[in-house]
């Protein structure tokens, strides 16, 4: 007879603990500020299975139909031997979502490991979240994006492009159809590593055989250099970038 392999499947709900209190409040913070849900009675969230999309996807399920319109949830995951993200098994990420009642879907990246970096990957998993978002009606895509992310695309936009660029709460992909939203912009990358330690999911790590030397990597490294002259830099610099990003947004 064969046995079934029954995992721990680490879940994430209210009650809260004071830092899922505090987590909370900070993404109703965003959706509000920021009109990130509007309208949209569906929601896709991008789900690679990392500890920042696990975050998101726990709080916009425990925030909708909770002082907000209720609003359905789908789960996207991309999977492929070389697409970025947390190489979690599809099963487990599926039995998450139906513990928690959402729809999961996947796609498949076509990444090959001769060809790969994070440019054409990144235009590549986002074009098929797109089009499997809009397969089931959602519109609107949420990104696991945080303040420590916003900081790091601040920097490289600044040093590469000579561009004063961040990351944009929401914005509309009109050439897609869809809007791409970040809930989570106004988290620092260590409360979430604290909360998914707390529920049970931070063992997740990043597979990506090149991303351990991306720029992205390398400009994380170089905040946490010049952090030691300004304590305050990675706040600052995502700070910057939010209020850069809504006056550039007001006199549009």
């Amino acid at each position: 007879m064969t046995k079934t392999l029954h995992l721990h499947i680490p879940v994430a709900r209210p009650p809260w603990s004071a830092l899922g209190r505090r987590l909370e409040s900070m993404c109703r913070k965003a959706l509000y500020e920021f009109d990130l849900i509007g309208n949209a009675s569906k929601i896709a969230v991008a789900l690679s299975g990392g500890k920042d999309s696990l975050t998101l996807l726990y709080l916009l399920k425990a925030i909708s139909g909770r002082g907000v319109p209720n609003f359905e949830i789908a789960a996207i995951h991309v999977g492929g031997p070389f697409s970025c993200g947390a190489g979690v098994s599809v099963g487990y990420l599926k039995q998450i979502c139906d513990e928690i009642g959402v729809d999961f879907l996947t796609c498949e990246s076509k990444q090959k490991r001769e060809s790969l970096e994070c440019y054409s990957c990144s235009r590549e998993r986002r074009t098929l979240i797109f089009e499997s978002a809009k397969s089931v009606g959602a519109t609107t895509i949420a990104f696991g994006h945080h303040a420590d992310d916003n900081a790091q695309t601040l920097l490289m936009n600044l040093l590469h492009k000579g561009e004063f660029a961040g990351m944009l709460p929401k914005v509309p992909m009109h050439d897609y159809g869809v809007s791409i939203i970040r809930p989570l912009i106004y988290f620092q990358e260590e409360e979430i590593r604290e909360f998914a330690k707390m529920y049970g999911f931070a063992r997740i790590l990043c597979q990506c055989p090149v991303g351990q030397n991306s720029l992205r990597k390398q400009t994380k490294d170089l905040i946490s250099e010049i952090e030691k002259t300004f304590p305050n830099a990675k706040g600052n610099l995502a700070s910057a970038s939010l209020l850069y990003g809504s006056k550039k947004a007001l006199q549009a």
